[in-house]
């Protein structure tokens, strides 16, 4: 089963532009990120992956606006990014909701600090309620969801306040295996239906190649880009069922590859 968009990402507009940044900490004796340049197109699932410390999430943070580069630009829009703004939205690994707030006043948080009207973001709220199948526990508190029910209250949240650019830093890495393809489905479903540029920090090489039309693989330390791979065997679909994917021609050539190139940085 495929999802019928087209993702022809590479016939699409560049609205994230990382132009030959470098990240540097404790006075510039360790670089994390070293000399890397990077074009993000619109309606893209774009994955990095890498060994563990080759900075993925260093290069997520600076498109989110929360770090700063040493060196180098980072551009959202043709504008320069100085900060956190509307046009991205960040989803972390760990639960982020308020534990004061039911499901629906979290998911309408974000939209009431931007100034929506009560009775628009109250209806924007049970929309993704439905999207993220929340409904029934619409007035539950956090205490009282499962790891999974948590994570779809942050993206259904996120979404929400309708960013251009959907930032995942590994949404999914606490979950059960379970629990954690069921996740990577109704992301495929939901970036389908709201047309949003995605990027995700994964270390897992199956989730990497399920959710992206485009994948970064960093080098160990320093994070380099050691290879930008498009998701061909696809044919310019998106796969709706993980079972569907692995039955595809070309799909373990890519997963073999992957693991190839992982085993090279770690050794």
């Amino acid at each position: 089963m495929v999802n019928n968009q087209k993702i022809n990402g590479s016939d699409n507009a560049v609205v994230i532009s990382v132009n030959n940044v470098t990240q540097q900490y404790l006075g510039g004796s360790f670089t994390a990120v070293d000399n890397i340049s990077l074009d993000l197109r619109e309606n893209e699932i774009v994955t990095f992956i890498g060994p563990s410390g080759c900075g993925k999430t260093t290069v997520l943070r600076m498109i989110a606006g929360l770090e700063y580069p040493t060196h180098g630009e980072m551009v959202a829009y043709k504008k320069p990014i100085v900060g956190p703004g509307p046009d991205r939205g960040m989803i972390f690994q760990a639960y982020t909701s308020f534990p004061w707030l039911t499901t629906r006043k979290n998911i309408e948080y974000g939209m009431k600090i931007m100034g929506v009207p009560r009775d628009d973001r109250r209806a924007r709220a049970q929309e993704f309620l439905e999207l993220v199948h929340l409904e029934e526990f619409a007035e539950s508190y956090p205490t009282s969801l499962s790891g999974g029910m948590k994570q779809r209250v942050a993206i259904a949240r996120t979404l929400a306040q309708n960013p251009r650019v959907l930032l995942m830093d590994e949404p999914f890495g606490a979950l059960d295996a379970q629990v954690r393809w069921e996740m990577q489905e109704m992301m495929i479903d939901i970036i389908g239906r709201e047309k949003t540029t995605v990027v995700t920090v994964t270390h897992d090489i199956q989730e990497a190649i399920f959710l992206a039309d485009r994948i970064i693989f960093f080098t160990r330390n320093p994070g380099r880009i050691k290879a930008d791979i498009r998701v061909e065997f696809k044919q310019g679909k998106r796969i709706a069922r993980k079972e569907d994917m692995l039955a595809l021609p070309g799909y373990v050539d890519l997963e073999v590859k992957l693991f190839a190139m992982m085993r090279e940085e770690i050794q």
